[in-house]
């Protein structure tokens, strides 16, 4: 059992040294392309980008309110991951949960306090689950590829709602969904009060709370619980799990449906933070759902490693803001972090390098 502990550690601290290890190689990309960009510039920049949420309070705020939806939907892709599915259509469920939120919280002004958020929330999760269980549903009994499938899925989630938004709540002035009324707001709990600098506030909300409650509750249920066992189980050999008596088309289908509720409430925790944010009517697919994939691949798959890397990008997307008073275009940062999630991708190539050294010092 010691020898065992000893190994998993090994492996863990391996794991986390790839992830650090691309994350400094993109940070040098990053800061190659500021010097042949704008030499004279190219230290402020990358100051920029490194001091990036730590600029000042509001700057702070801001990294909690970016990282609040990407943690909930690399929550969503890691967790279909290790169940042995690649959920790539979070951002049909983000979307779709998204929008019955708003219009939870556009249309049911009736619900007294705080059961209007919470209802709004709560009807986010129902719709994503719902979205991912479509695919679950054809993989379990069809044995339709998910991928196929979920991509489908992101597009006739995405013509839908504009289709229902233009329909139900929309504001042709702005081309985007209607504000939803304050009650539906996430509580603020003090946070914009905290992160701000003067008058310019930031959106700091209790949404960033409720990420790391259902990213701890992912954690239990995939790592102490027997339904997560089984989960995991029919994910790494279904014949195995089917041999073992576990129901392995459940299984399918109660993975991608927790997986968009995951998805569903990242849409709603980003419409519902009181920003004035509305869902623009464009057909343009929900980068937020496919940004869970790299923040899912960075953590590792592992909820508590995604908290971790989702509050890196939101750090590093605040810090590409900041880095625009040096003349940088903004679309630097999105090479670094592309180049961060490449290096991520190859994270076995990496871990290898790490356990031949490690091979290597015991030999030695």
């Amino acid at each position: 059992m010691e020898k065992m502990n000893k190994k998993l550690l090994g492996a863990s601290s391996v794991n986390v040294l790839s992830s650090l290890t691309a994350i400094l190689v993109g940070l040098l990309v990053g800061f190659l392309i500021l010097l042949v960009s704008n030499a004279s510039q190219a230290l402020g920049g990358f100051g920029a980008i490194l001091s990036g949420g730590f600029a000042n309070r509001r700057d702070m705020g801001q990294v909690f309110y970016f990282a609040t939806p990407i943690i909930m939907t690399g929550l969503s892709v890691g967790f279909s991951s290790r169940t042995g599915l690649f959920n790539i259509g979070a951002s049909g469920q983000f979307i779709v949960g998204a929008y019955t939120a708003v219009l939870v919280g556009v249309k049911c002004s009736f619900l007294p306090g705080h059961l209007h958020w919470i209802g709004a929330l709560l009807a986010a999760m129902l719709a994503g689950a719902l979205w991912g269980s479509i695919p679950g549903f054809l993989k379990a009994y069809f044995n339709v590829n998910e991928v196929i499938a979920c991509i489908m899925m992101n597009y006739i989630g995405m013509y839908m709602v504009n289709f229902l938004i233009t329909k139900t709540i929309f504001d042709p002035l702005k081309n985007q969904s209607m504000r939803v009324v304050n009650a539906a707001n996430l509580p603020k709990m003090g946070l914009d009060q905290i992160f701000r600098e003067g008058n310019n506030v930031s959106s700091a909300n209790s949404g960033i709370f409720l990420a790391l409650i259902f990213a701890v509750v992912i954690y239990i249920i995939l790592e102490k619980t027997s339904f997560g066992y089984e989960l995991k189980a029919c994910g790494f050999n279904r014949e195995a799990a089917r041999y073992a008596g576990i129901n392995e088309r459940r299984s399918i289908v109660a993975s991608m449906v927790i997986a968009g509720a995951m998805a569903g409430l990242g849409g709603a925790l980003l419409y519902l933070a009181g920003s004035g944010k509305g869902i623009t009517v464009v057909d343009v697919l929900a980068p937020e759902g496919f940004n869970g994939i790299p923040v899912a691949l960075l953590g590792l798959n592992n909820p508590l490693g995604i908290i971790f890397s989702g509050l890196l990008i939101a750090y590093l997307n605040v810090g590409g803001f900041n880095m625009q008073l040096y003349n940088y275009a903004p679309q630097v940062i999105e090479i670094i972090i592309a180049v961060i999630i490449y290096f991520s991708a190859f994270a076995l190539l990496i871990r290898g390098f790490f356990n031949s050294l490690r091979a290597h010092r015991v030999k030695g």
